[in-house]
């Protein structure tokens, strides 16, 4: 019974939100109309030249559908979104991995209402979030990987160009010459890079984009670096050499502190599987102790504070043994 209002309520949500955003650009579209009409087409015409240049943005945008993307500017999550998927290296629209959650919500929710007990298919709903949050978990993980296969490629880069540079490479050529002798995904920011700065935009603005879109401070610190010696003087490439080392050694105080805080790791995962475990060898050997916190409502209440404070001593001992380096 309570899954079914809880279906209802999302379901009557929806529709009224669908109904709000239907109306909005309904009414939108009006007062264009009587805005053209009150200025003599030449609004129109002045959007008809501004489409000639983002066309291709646009036909994306209609194509993955309107209604996401306002959805999306509602609750200002379409940059965010859009700057995680170019972190990540994914070719998405923010729309397409909304949709991909939204999928994998219903088909998660949908299998385990078909699959649970009817005594247990109040659980639909939070395996139809798990199942949803997929696709951004995968996103996350992309972006993860991607960035640290960036660090482990970055202070070779940094060798490379301080070596080009004292061969009597200009810096921007040896951005380009990165591209060549590198591989993904250092390869394509550098080269991006060149091609921005190369089609006009200035160094600093090029180097600052790069820096966005790789959100890691060793690229902060090269961005600096280069900044600071353009407006001041100096020899880039040894600063840059040094800079290299530098990170290196990061890396090496990194490794040091993994293998140092191993064991405390270790024993924040034993300790947070061990509840997980014991409950569900308590499900096969005495399942009426168990179905007390799937039935009774007081049973659901100990339930929640007991996995409430499980996340937090896991989150805790994380804090503890995650050390910045």
């Amino acid at each position: 019974m309570a899954l079914a209002v809880t279906l209802f309520l999302l379901i009557w949500l929806g529709a009224l939100l669908a109904g709000y955003l239907f109306w909005s650009a309904r009414r939108s579209a009006d007062a264009d109309r009587i805005k053209n009409r009150l200025m003599g087409g030449l609004e129109a015409d002045k959007k008809k030249a501004a489409r000639k240049g983002p066309a291709l943005i646009q036909t994306e945008d209609q194509r993955t559908g309107k209604m996401v993307l306002e959805l999306l500017r509602r609750f200002e999550v379409k940059e965010r979104l859009a700057a995680l998927l170019e972190q990540a290296g994914l070719k998405w629209h923010p729309a397409r991995l909304l949709h991909a959650c939204m999928a994998a919500f219903l088909a998660g929710a949908v299998l385990a209402l078909s699959a649970l007990p009817p005594a247990y298919r109040s659980w639909a709903l939070a395996a139809g979030l798990a199942t949803g949050s997929v696709p951004l978990l995968y996103v996350l993980r992309k972006r993860r990987a991607r960035l640290r296969k960036f660090e482990e490629q970055f202070p070779d880069s940094l060798d490379f160009i301080a070596r080009s540079m004292r061969a009597g490479h200009a810096f921007s050529v040896s951005l380009e010459m990165v591209h060549t002798e590198f591989q993904e995904p250092l390869a394509g920011e550098f080269r991006r890079a060149f091609d921005e700065q190369n089609l006009g935009l200035p160094l600093e603005v090029a180097l600052e984009k790069m820096a966005r879109r790789v959100p890691s401070m060793d690229v902060h610190f090269f961005v600096s670096a280069v900044l600071l010696q353009k407006r001041t003087g100096g020899n880039l490439a040894e600063l840059l050499e040094k800079l290299a080392g530098l990170i290196r050694e990061r890396f090496k105080l990194r490794g040091r502190i993994r293998a140092i805080s191993a064991h405390g790791r270790m024993t924040g995962t034993v300790l947070s599987l061990i509840p997980a475990a014991v409950a569900l060898i308590m499900f096969y050997v005495n399942p009426g102790y168990i179905l007390f916190f799937v039935e009774d409502p007081l049973g659901h209440k100990l339930a929640a504070g007991a996995i409430l404070l499980q996340l937090l001593g896991f989150g805790i001992i994380k804090k503890i043994v995650t050390i910045e380096a």
